[in-house]
């Protein structure tokens, strides 16, 4: 049965672009996420009270979801890697049947900007997103998958939607979250075929007479999924279902030829688009290495300092690390002793700088009102080398701070003292 724009899956035109084994000598290998489904089944995997930032910022989509990705990226060690996101819930598919996921609640006030947050996040890890107006990730990910399957590509998708469960083939295995993010399933052709009673890519065909609650698909009255495989297996196939459904018995027969309408409605709905004109390709997602600047930023900011530890610790950047740093010696001055400290140091041919800083701090974090520096030689390095510090004392720099230190530094190159630079 064709779908809504009159192809099936596997059917998208592209040419065989390569089929050649990767540097290892093992075909390359391609990594698709469903990122919105994924992170809101983070939302709800970890409790949203106990991941939040200091400013009150939810983050425990976001830290579920990067947690996944660490340790899929890990474990599969893909060549390519593409997240895809839907852009609204205003598809094509709710122009044809307007109540289809019409069912689905307001997404939590937690959840919201949690999911810019996770696309920040990739951002720093240099890994692509991709979406198409007018249509879910999952005719994305179907798209990239298609043209994948057909370059040489071996393909897995991580995804909580079981639409995409059509695509699976030799070449293509989903990840399956069963409980959270965390334990995924291998749905290969022979798990799907175990689970379901069909081969994969009949599973919307059981879906079209069963029903998708997600999506406010109805299904047929009292048939389940094995009376759905029965059938299918029976008739070998959806269309010979609905052509031979005169000669089906029983009360589940009258319930089919009642709701031939909507069977039909529902398998031209959950048929995956296939070749969709996206804005990268299977090659373009060829993995890089991440920026550790912009990883520092983006995890200070969300305050996942264990998290970061165990992506260093876990993923090698290609990058080259400075191998040049600054040495911090703190010490506490009590009242009185800051005219000597200065005698003692500001002198020291420039090696040394006086850090004051003005905020509060506790439970491993803070926040910096005012910084004062001093030296005899206070030069740009000087000053950031001291904002450095600061925000390893604070784990914190509202920018506002920063930008005004900032100004000051770069209209000379010596400053004595700055006196509660804000």
């Amino acid at each position: 049965m064709p779908g809504r724009h009159g192809q099936g899956v596997g059917r998208a035109k592209v040419g065989r672009v390569s089929n050649q084994p990767s540097e290892n000598g093992q075909r390359p290998r391609l990594l698709l996420l469903d990122g919105h489904s994924l992170a809101y089944r983070a939302f709800f995997a970890l409790p949203v009270e106990n991941f939040s930032t200091t400013t009150g910022q939810p983050t425990n989509a976001v830290y579920g979801f990067t947690s996944m990705l660490i340790n899929v990226l890990r474990d599969e060690k893909p060549t390519h890697v593409g997240v895809a996101f839907d852009v609204s819930r205003d598809t094509f598919r709710q122009a044809e049947y307007a109540d289809y996921k019409a069912n689905r609640t307001k997404s939590p006030d937690e959840f919201k900007g949690q999911v810019s947050l996770v696309k920040e996040v990739l951002a720093a890890l240099r890994v692509a997103t991709i979406e198409k107006e007018g249509y879910e990730a999952d005719d994305v990910i179907a798209t990239l998958t298609t043209q994948a399957v057909q370059q040489g590509f071996e393909v897995l998708i991580c995804t909580g939607d079981r639409d995409s469960l059509q695509l699976v083939s030799d070449s293509c295995t989903i990840l399956y979250p069963r409980k959270g993010v965390s334990d995924l399933a291998r749905m290969t052709p022979d798990a799907v075929q175990e689970k379901y009673g069909v081969e994969p890519g009949r599973y919307p065909e059981i879906a079209a007479l069963v029903g998708e609650t997600s999506d406010n698909l109805p299904g047929v009255p009292g048939v389940g999924p094995k009376t759905a495989a029965k059938w299918i297996n029976q008739y070998d196939g959806l269309e010979n279902v609905i052509a031979h459904a005169d000669q089906i018995k029983g009360k589940a027969g009258d319930s089919l030829r009642e709701h031939l309408g909507e069977v039909i409605r529902n398998r031209r709905l959950n048929a995956l688009v296939c070749d969709l004109d996206l804005s990268a390709t299977p090659t373009d997602l060829v993995v890089h290495p991440w920026d550790r600047q912009e990883v520092h930023k983006i995890f200070d900011g969300l305050e996942f300092r264990v998290l970061r530890d165990r992506l260093f610790a876990t993923l090698e950047s290609e990058e080259e690390i400075e191998e040049e740093g600054f040495a911090v010696e703190g010490v506490r001055l009590g009242q009185g002793e800051v005219a000597g400290w200065l005698k003692a140091h500001a002198s020291d041919a420039g090696s040394r700088v006086g850090v004051h800083v003005q905020g509060s701090w506790s439970a491993g974090t803070g926040d910096v009102f005012a910084l004062a520096l001093a030296a005899s030689a206070l030069g740009p390095e000087r000053v950031m080398a001291a904002l450095a510090y600061a925000t390893h004392v604070t784990q914190r720099l509202p920018p506002a701070l920063k930008s005004a230190c900032s100004s000051c530094w770069m209209k000379t190159s010596r400053y004595d003292f700055i006196p509660d630079c804000r």
